[in-house]
């Protein structure tokens, strides 16, 4: 007898940046997404900071720190609403987003100086390197890679799409 509520959720891998601008276009879409799925889908958030935008990897380091502390996309909804603080301001502004939030900003000011959280940041780009991410926002679910740094037109329709059959079983 084959109980479906035990199968894992399908996880939609969201590779992202907090320096991206198309990445917080792409918000609507991931909360359309929550409130669709709920907790039938496990959304999950991959970092892929681009060299070209200077505070992204101490971005992807904070957002990691406000997930340990239980406010992982709270965080990185915040700071996307601001990337244009965020470009100006750099890691000062990531404390004080954290402050607002009413996370422990001293524990974000001292895990960018520590570094605590530099290896998933790294493994994060390492496997989206490897899978072929080259833009952000990239979706991967059920072995699908969805590109939308060039547009992110039709791609919650293509992702409901894969879920809907993952869903279902229709491997």
């Amino acid at each position: 007898m084959n109980d479906s509520s035990a199968r894992p959720a399908p996880v939609l891998d969201v590779w992202c940046e907090l320096q991206c601008t198309d990445c917080r276009s792409a918000l609507d879409d991931l909360r359309a997404l929550r409130a669709r799925y709920g907790d039938r889908l496990e959304l999950r958030l991959r970092h892929f900071p681009l060299e070209k935008h200077k505070h992204s990897f101490a971005a992807a380091q904070a957002a990691e720190e406000a997930a340990e502390q239980g406010q992982g996309w709270t965080y990185v909804e915040a700071v996307l609403a601001r990337v244009e603080e965020l470009d100006r301001a750099g890691e000062p502004f990531l404390v004080e987003v954290a402050r607002e939030l009413g996370l422990d900003a001293e524990e974000f000011d001292t895990a960018l100086i520590d570094g605590r959280h530099i290896l998933i940041v790294d493994a994060d780009q390492a496997e989206g390197k490897a899978i072929g991410v080259t833009g952000t926002p990239t979706y991967v679910i059920g072995g699908e890679r969805l590109d939308g740094g060039k547009s992110q037109e039709g791609l919650r329709e293509r992702v409901e799409e894969i879920a809907d059959r993952l869903l279902a079983g229709q491997d």
